[in-house]
Order: structure tokens, then C-alpha cells, then sequence
């Protein structure tokens, strides 16, 4: 039990509020709290109760609201889009709002003014809820054209090159898409179309949107928003010019850069325009149409640098790639060939069982004399949906023909032969071109695994806590193409911030950054006046934090943004 002791310190009398507990059978104190002298005694017990508790999310739209503010992003924004009347938030406000929405928690444009009253940025960045509805958004969102987000973007992946030094050295560009909820019949937009969904939702409309990404710190520099039915080749083919411009302006003529790409991207035309721009390539060839390749055994190989690049080998050549001598590297990936091998013999053995099965069900078909009788092409049509999936039909070998009494039977067996031949010309194999001829084996390696830095841009922006592009339901191409832009610029700024915070040693994931810091609350207590006083009085802390965060406070300097 707590139990107040004064102590005589100098001869004036101070009072401590401590515990006493048996430690092993000996009464020990446990817990100490410094009260002070005895008015100050007086002063706490006649303290009245608070009329109101305000608690707001302080952590992460504190920290981000300063990466906006270094990147000038409401300046720029205002400066291609100037607000029409003197009073109301500007353009440049409503969509650093949005981003910083999608950054810590989205919402739709109709939460968004109860989100922003439950933060501090009620006190950073002082609206009213009144103009925070979905429709005073979009108003000003209406005046948001195409031209105007690239002219934005420009600037604002310049401030981010200069003010974070990012490194351009490497850059990374790839597409994905994104489902929608528009309507079928809805005829007013061309971005949402049909095609196919890399989350699987192909009977929902898409929208594509592409990315060119710093390998330093994830940091997304360009954005294309595009059909959803659109090939990727193509893509690339429509914004190259505005690559080669972007890459220029951030660059400044001084840099050398290395754009890296899939294979997906491979045209004539596509590489003609990076040969004529200010950049060096790095990309992946199709291994089917390169069987010479293939075929190329792995004792004739290079073993790379095992500190960097351990279990892969190579072999170096030159070959003509689309019309050019290009620089073409095989590479062997021990772990990939084992995760591919591993992944075959799953698919194997499913469609090995539905083999058998569906020949048992022939076999008791001819035993049985009523109830409906198989068909020759049905049975073929089901044999062919089994064997469905890469390399499956190279590795087995099915017959379907008429038996007694007109019935199908099917016979199948597994090609040893071919198992034997994938495992020793393709599994594991990666097949690379680039025109950097300079380059050592393992930078060209190294230089097209980047790639993942733009694939984990696309995973951040399709996680549903943080970064959230979906679910998507406007219903004009303008509104896609202004919510595709608050998002990319809600990634840019968690980008810069993580890499802010890695940098100084706190190496964490985005979601992890996020969750850390919007952690970290603002406690706000309203006390009434005391007598002969006319105003009440407030005291504002912080919640209580963990390492972590008192750490990321303090490289991110958040306590200057604290309520006096």
C-alpha cells in the first residue's frame, strides 16, 4: 500500500508518495513519486478535476506534414492552381490533406473531416470541419487537369532529389492495376476498362497506373495513369518521352542513370527510345524464345560474389537483342530453382489426382448401364482445364478415345523425360540484357533485382491499412486521375520519411513507421479557472512512449510541433 513520508532536507520538509512490499521476507520500498514541499501538497489535492479530455493522433501527421512542408508541396500545388477566392482552403491544401488521409488512415472524402478533427492537424494546420465535406473537395478538385499534375510532379520530384539527395543511379519503372467499382454501362469515363487483373478481379473494370521508382529509398518520381486493357509494352511506349524528360530534369544533365525494366516492356520501339534518351537499361528477355541459352550448362558458368550475390552463377556473351548487339547475361539462382522445383511438383501432384480421378469416374462409367453417360469432347475439354498452368502439358501426355460401347476412356502417363529437361535448362534461370557494357556481371545482376523496390511500391499502395489506392469509385477520368495522384504523392512522402528515419539507424517497414508513430497521441486537458481567473487553463502531454518511439521523436524533431 502507497503511503505518504516526509523527509527534512536542509531543515525544510519535503513529501514523497512511495510503496512498501516484502522482497524475500524483508519489507523493501518498490516504488518512489517526488511530491514537494507542502504547499505544493496543498497546490495537487485542491487541483480541481479537468471539464474536458482531447485526445488527437500526433506522431505521423506531425512528421509527415514536415516532409510536405520541405517539399513545398501546398506551394506548388497553389502556384499552378491558384484558389479563387480569398477564403477556404486552396487546392494545394485539399490535396495534401487527401495524401496525408491515404498515408495514416484512408477514408472516404466524406470521413475525411472527421479524421482530420482527430488529429493535430486540426492545430497545424487550422480548417473547419464545414470545409472538409466531399463536396467542397471535389469543387476544387474539378479544376485539377492532367497538364497541371505533370507540371506538379515535376517540381515536386525535383524538391525531393535536392532537398533528400536522393540517388538517381538506378531507376526503376513497371505497371500494374488497380479494380474499380465504376459500373459497366457507365460510358463517361475511358480510363476503367477491362483486362486482365493482377489481384485476380477480372470482372471488375481497371485502371492502370505506372511508376518510375528511386532504388534509394523506394521513392516514386513519376506516374502515369493509364487503361486498364492496356499491354504493358504499350505503356511504355506512350510516356517515354516524358521519362527521358523527367530523368533530365532530375538529373540535370549531370548523372548517369540506368533504367531497369521487365520484360514485359520489350519492344523495338521501347528500346530504340531509351537508346535516344539521357539513360542505360537493364531488362530480362522471355528464356522460351532463347534456347540456345538455356541450354547452356551451369560448369560453364561463373560462380558470382558470394558476399553479394550468394548461390548464382552466370554466363556472360553478347548477342543481338531486337536489331542491337546488346550485352546478355544466363543466370542460375540456386534458391529460385528450388522454389520453382518445389512449386512444379505441387502443381504436379494436384493435376496427377484429378487425373486419376476423372479416370476412375470413366472406369465406373463403363460398369455402370443407367444415369448419364460421358461424352468424348467433354471428357477432352475437362482433360485440357486439368492441365491448365505453365508447363503442364509438356509434362503430361493425355489420350482420350472411345472404348466398348462408344464410351471415353483416358490414358495419361508423366514424361519423366521433359521433368528431366525443365529442371536442367530452365528452372532457376534468369535471362538479362542491358546496354551497359562496362558493367561486371554483378552489377548488371544486382542492377535488375532493384526491380523489387518498385514491386514493393505497388504492394504498399494496394495494402488496405495504409497507402490504400482501392476501392476505387469515382466515376470520371479526371477524379481517377487526381485520386491516382494525392496517392503517389502520399507514397512519396512515407517513402522519404522511412528513409529519413533509416538513415539514422531506426530501419523500419512503412507500415511499421506508421503504426509507430501515429501511436504516439496528443493528451490535451481543459481545466476550469481558478478563482479570480477569467480564461480556464490547458496542459498538453504526450502519451506514454516506448524506445522506439521517444527515438523517432527525436530524429524527426517532433517535440518543437507540442501544444505550449
Amino acid at each position: 500500500m502507497a503511503s505518504l513520508t516526509k523527509k527534512l532536507i536542509r531543515g525544510r520538509p519535503y513529501y514523497y508518495l512511495r510503496e512498501c512490499q516484502r522482497v524475500r521476507g524483508r519489507p523493501k520500498i518498490v516504488w518512489t513519486l517526488y511530491i514537494g514541499s507542502a504547499q505544493r501538497l496543498v497546490e495537487r489535492l485542491m487541483r480541481p478535476e479537468p471539464h474536458r479530455v482531447a485526445l488527437v493522433e500526433f506522431g505521423a501527421s506531425a512528421a509527415l506534414l514536415d516532409v510536405a512542408r520541405t517539399l513545398g508541396v501546398v506551394d506548388t500545388i497553389d502556384r499552378h492552381i491558384p484558389k479563387r477566392a480569398a477564403r477556404g482552403p486552396s487546392v494545394g491544401e485539399y490535396l495534401l490533406l487527401a495524401a496525408l488521409n491515404r498515408c495514416i488512415a484512408p477514408r472516404s472524402k466524406s470521413r475525411l473531416g472527421a479524421w482530420y478533427q482527430g488529429s493535430v492537424l486540426r492545430r497545424l494546420m487550422p480548417l473547419s470541419a464545414g470545409q472538409l465535406t466531399s463536396q467542397r473537395f471535389w469543387d476544387n478538385m474539378d479544376r485539377v487537369g492532367e497538364e497541371q499534375i505533370v507540371a506538379i510532379e515535376r517540381e515536386i520530384s525535383s524538391a525531393a532529389v535536392s532537398q533528400f539527395g536522393l540517388d538517381l543511379r538506378c531507376l526503376l519503372f513497371d505497371a500494374t492495376n488497380f479494380f474499380t467499382f465504376l459500373d459497366s454501362f457507365n460510358d463517361r469515363a475511358e480510363l476503367p476498362q477491362r483486362g486482365h487483373s493482377k489481384e485476380g478481379r477480372d470482372n471488375l473494370r481497371l485502371v492502370g497506373l505506372a511508376l518510375l521508382v528511386t532504388s534509394d529509398g523506394e521513392v516514386p518520381l513519376f506516374h502515369h495513369t493509364y487503361a486498364g486493357n492496356q499491354h504493358d509494352a504499350v505503356t511504355f511506349r506512350s510516356v517515354d518521352e516524358e521519362l527521358a524528360e523527367r530523368c533530365r530534369l532530375l538529373a540535370q544533365d549531370a548523372c548517369d542513370i540506368t533504367l531497369v525494366f521487365d520484360k514485359g516492356n520489350n519492344a523495338e520501339d521501347n528500346l530504340n527510345s531509351v537508346a535516344e534518351g539521357p539513360f542505360h537499361f537493364v531488362g530480362s528477355l522471355v528464356p522460351g524464345r532463347h534456347p540456345d541459352l538455356l541450354a547452356i550448362p551451369r560448369r560453364k558458368m561463373r560462380r558470382l560474389d558470394r558476399r553479394q550475390l550468394p548461390a548464382v552463377w552466370c554466363y556472360r556473351t553478347r548477342q543481338t537483342v531486337f536489331g542491337v548487339e546488346r550485352t546478355v547475361l544466363c543466370t542460375f539462382n540456386r534458391p529460385l530453382f528450388t522454389a520453382q522445383h518445389k512449386t512444379l511438383l505441387r502443381e504436379i501432384g494436384k493435376r496427377r489426382r484429378k487425373l486419376l480421378k476423372l479416370q476412375a469416374s470413366l472406369d465406373a462409367a463403363q460398369r455402370r448401364s443407367a444415369g448419364r453417360r460421358p461424352t468424348l469432347g467433354g471428357v477432352q475439354k475437362k482433360v485440357q482445364a486439368i492441365l491448365t498452368g505453365r508447363h503442364m502439358k509438356e509434362l503430361f501426355s493425355a489420350e482420350v478415345a472411345s472404348a466398348r460401347g462408344g464410351l471415353p476412356r483416358l490414358r495419361f502417363r508423366f514424361r519423366k523425360e521433359a521433368w528431366k529437361k525443365l529442371g536442367r535448362t530452365l528452372l532457376g534461370k534468369t535471362i538479362l540484357f542491358t546496354d551497359r557494357h562496362d558493367w561486371s556481371d554483378e552489377q548488371i545482376v544486382l542492377g535488375y533485382r532493384a526491380q523489387s523496390h518498385v514491386e514493393t511500391a505497388f504492394r504498399r499502395m494496394k495494402d488496405p491499412r495504409f497507402l490504400a489506392f482501392r476501392p476505387t469509385f469515382h466515376w470520371t477520368d479526371q477524379k481517377l486521375r487526381v485520386h491516382a495522384f494525392y496517392c503517389v504523392l502520399a507514397l512519396m512522402m512515407l517513402s522519404l520519411l522511412r528513409r529519413k528515419l533509416a538513415a539514422a539507424g531506426l530501419v523500419l517497414s512503412v507500415a511499421r513507421v506508421v503504426e509507430k508513430l501515429a501511436d504516439i497521441r496528443e493528451l490535451t486537458l481543459l481545466y476550469p479557472a481558478p478563482p479570480g481567473v477569467e480564461q480556464p487553463f490547458t496542459r498538453t502531454v504526450l502519451t506514454d512512449l516506448d524506445d522506439t518511439q521517444r527515438r523517432m521523436l527525436d530524429v524527426l524533431a517532433l517535440e518543437r510541433h507540442r501544444s505550449a
